[in-house]
């Protein structure tokens, strides 16, 4: 990643490498030394980057956790963040999520006044990011704090339009999230009519338990897939396998 911004190294990654897989790591649910083993296993099996954040932060390892995973890899870690008292320095990159399927101001534009002159004064790489709640079949954690009705998943076109309001409005990245735990992830068919009509690289995450769930996000126009709450119930042994299945 020397001499270029961790955007330019996803957009680089996308067309040289081809898919990539993001691992979540969420410092609420797993310890500091549940957190090293997760990174380091990602870095060691080809995963594109790390995503550190959550939707509801009740513990106080955040930043200890950030640290020591931030001194420990050398791929990109991306901060995820819940709302702007997650800001930090100690990343490589910010994804600063509008949820542009919500009608919520607080997090449409709020939370991103409150982080602005932070952000401004750490110096942080910034990327901005569409991100879109999809149902899920059932309430997720994202999908409460955020008091927002997610987008149908039986209405592909509803994310289409906001995914383009997106990029019209010049986020980098748009993300179809259907939510840590999700009991049902993105639909295929909402995926690649997203896809279709976009220039800028898709992310989608939520729900994504297995090679085949890789292969069917992939298949279906995801850029990046996002997996978390799989490796923090199963462990990681399968890391090196859901990096494969990106490739087929």
């Amino acid at each position: 990643m020397k001499g270029i911004s961790t955007y330019q190294y996803l957009l680089d990654y996308r067309k040289n490498v081809g898919p990539g897989l993001f691992v979540l790591l969420d410092p609420d649910r797993k310890s500091i030394s549940e957190l090293l083993e997760t990174a380091t296993t990602a870095e060691q099996n080809g995963a594109a980057a790390l995503l550190f954040g959550t939707s509801f932060l009740s513990g106080n390892t955040f930043h200890e956790s950030l640290q020591a995973i931030r001194s420990t890899v050398t791929i990109p870690l991306l901060l995820f963040p819940g709302n702007s008292s997650q800001v930090t320095k100690n990343v490589d990159a910010i994804l600063l999520l509008s949820l542009l399927s919500s009608r919520n101001p607080q997090f449409l534009i709020g939370e991103h006044v409150i982080a602005a002159p932070m952000i401004k004064h750490l110096q942080v790489e910034v990327i901005s990011v569409a991100y879109l709640l999809i149902e899920s079949g059932k309430i997720t954690t994202a999908e409460f704090v955020s008091g927002s009705l997610p987008i149908p998943r039986d209405k592909p076109e509803l994310a289409v339009a906001h995914a383009l309001a997106g990029e019209q409005l010049g986020f980098k990245l748009v993300y179809l999230e259907a939510g840590s735990g999700a009991k049902h992830p993105v639909p295929s068919e909402m995926i690649r009519s997203v896809k279709n009509e976009l220039t800028i690289p898709l992310i989608v995450g939520g729900g994504i338990r297995s090679e085949d769930g890789i292969r069917t996000a992939v298949q279906s126009g995801a850029d990046f897939v996002v997996v978390g709450t799989h490796f923090e119930q199963f462990g990681v042994s399968q890391l090196r396998d859901f990096v494969a299945a990106l490739n087929g």
